[in-house]
């Protein structure tokens, strides 16, 4: 103050030699606090609250005055749980008005300065489903927050998951948030630029009973792989009933495939669903603990888990795993060298000598590669292009044990073993050669109930029932002349919902987004590309199952 009794204003620092020091000390300063937020943001929910008397601890409350201004409709788990500013996986929270996700909740973390700027308080640990308000960085405990938590993750019991293949799951429709009816299992997947040919993969594998079942009732929060861990999370949003969108998005899975698979299956590019079937169910075999012995192992492309029904199977499914137990079958090869003889005519093919020696070998199969007769080459009278059809038992006859193959100079004749719980049957329809690669347009005609196999298995009479009914039917397509890899091509997979025939049995085409359902008439009517068959359950007491006497009736 002076004479007069004014204040007298702040001295200036005076600037010197000590510049250059200042500015470098400032330097070392920001570095430290960008350190610190980096720390703060990666510290772990348990640290957090023993961080010693930084912040008195309070009790969990009741309700909050900042939940009204939480946002469900914004919500979306789907994606990669990444810090939308550090993009660190670690220690990541959700915000539940704006949707976005940031890592930590401490005083120097991206989610505390969200909180403070944007003004955004309710925030959800993605990892353990607890929510906190920020800046404050209390517990919140509110019965009204339980459905956030369970669309983030959600559980299921043995109980809840025993009446999903029944026909009365589909009479009960749930409603997301806009009051839009869906059923659990049978909702579209985000196509987020050309996956559609993994999304029928993930639907088709979904709806087979023991692994469904397996996936649903997991909880993986161990050692076990990332793939693992986000095909399990899949299936559970997708029968999740008490979604608030009637979608769900794959991409938090498929950024795992494309990363386990170094690329070859990306979201980018058109795939082949059938190369992506073969290496996805060897993939999750070997991180379900799968090993390569006998029984157990990944050969070639073939992979197993008991059939819930058949208690039999109880010791197999510890043996063999998931996999194994549901998709893997045995098929026995016979070889013979091609010997030319001259007392052969000239359109008689060669065939077995049973004088000369014949090589046998039985090997395992997750599915079975089925063979189309070539197309017309030329037009009908009328110039339209012939549309070729043939019944699912023509071509089924090259497992009978009798039809020979030639290739390579050897003959060959294949007939099955022992049939898993599930066939899956691969309708060969491109072929490639030095110019182009074709696609073969043959319509299947094939049953939708009791496809009997038995002529098809060297078995005794003691073998499971071999009558099997459809459950999956991938279909493609696209322009005419062109095949699997351009942009005009079409994925769609026909799931069956329900069953037992009749009224009670539905069937529903997805495609990607669009979910309608289907006549049983129109789904043989595609080219199909991919099957998979449920063997039917044997009736109690009698030990037999139904056997009709049609073999080609729709439904059965």
């Amino acid at each position: 103050m002076d004479a007069d009794g004014m204040e007298r204003p702040a001295k200036k620092a005076k600037l010197g030699l000590h510049t250059d020091a200042s500015s470098s000390v400032a330097n070392e300063s920001s570095l430290i606090t960008e350190r610190r937020v980096s720390e703060d943001s990666e510290i772990s929910d348990e640290e957090e609250e023993q961080r010693g008397p930084r912040r008195r601890a309070e009790p969990p409350r009741a309700s909050d005055m900042y939940l009204d201004t939480i946002n469900r409709a914004v919500l979306d788990f789907d994606f990669e749980k990444v810090c939308s500013v550090s993009l660190s996986n670690i220690n990541i929270y959700g915000c539940l008005v704006c949707g976005k996700y940031f890592q930590g909740r401490g005083r120097n973390s991206y989610a505390y300065a969200h909180a403070i700027h944007e003004d955004h308080h309710v925030f959800i640990n993605l990892e353990s489903t607890k929510v906190y308000v920020l800046p404050d960085g209390y517990l919140v405990s509110d019965p009204s927050l339980e459905d956030i938590s369970f669309v983030l993750a959600p559980s299921f019991t043995s109980a809840s998951i025993e009446g999903l293949s029944s026909p009365s799951f589909i009479q009960k429709p749930s409603y997301d948030l806009s009051s839009k009816p869906y059923i659990p299992g049978y909702i579209g997947l985000n196509d987020i630029k050309r996956n559609d040919y993994m999304n029928v993969i993930i639907h088709s594998l979904l709806h087979v009973q023991p692994l469904r079942d397996h996936l649903l009732i997991s909880n993986f929060h161990g050692k076990e792989s990332e793939l693992l861990k986000r095909f399990a999370s899949l299936a559970k949003k997708v029968w999740n009933p008490r979604l608030f969108k009637s979608q769900v998005s794959p991409h938090e899975f498929l950024q795992e495939v494309g990363r386990a698979s170094a690329g070859k299956f990306s979201l980018g590019s058109q795939g082949d669903p059938v190369e992506f079937l073969g290496w996805l169910l060897n993939r999750l075999h070997k991180d379900m603990g799968g090993t390569k012995k006998k029984n157990s192992s990944t050969c070639s492309i073939y992979l197993a888990v008991l059939d819930s029904r058949e208690p039999a199977c109880a010791k197999d499914r510890v043996r063999t795993g998931v996999i194994f137990s549901t998709f893997q079958g045995q098929v026995r090869m016979e070889t013979q060298q091609v010997v030319v003889r001259p007392d052969l005519g000239d359109n008689e093919k060669p065939r077995f000598d049973i004088d000369r020696e014949i090589k046998s070998t039985v090997s395992p199969f997750l599915f079975l590669a089925v063979d189309l007769p070539p197309p017309p080459l030329f037009q009908d009278a009328v110039e339209k292009n012939i549309i070729p059809q043939v019944g699912i038992y023509s071509v089924l006859t090259k497992y009978d044990g009798r039809t020979t193959q030639e290739s390579a100079g050897q003959l060959r004749r294949f007939k099955c073993q022992q049939l898993p719980p599930y066939v899956i049957l691969n309708f060969k329809r491109f072929t490639k050669n030095i110019f182009v690669e074709e696609k073969n347009p043959t319509i299947v005609n094939f049953p939708l109930r009791g496809l009997d196999l038995r002529e098809f298995l060297d078995a005794p009479p003691s073998h499971s029932p071999t009558l099997y009914d459809l459950i999956a039917n991938v279909t493609h397509e696209s322009a005419a002349g062109t095949t699997h890899d351009k942009e005009t091509t079409v994925w769609k997979v026909h799931l069956r919902a329900g069953g037992g025939g009749g009224d009670t049995e539905k069937w529903f085409q997805i495609q990607d987004l669009i979910v309608e359902e289907i006549r049983k008439e129109m789904i043989f009517l595609g080219e199909t590309v991919l099957q998979i068959w449920e063997r039917r359950p044997v009736l109690s007491k009698t030990n037999v199952t139904i056997q009709d006497e049609s073999k080609m009736h729709v439904d059965r």
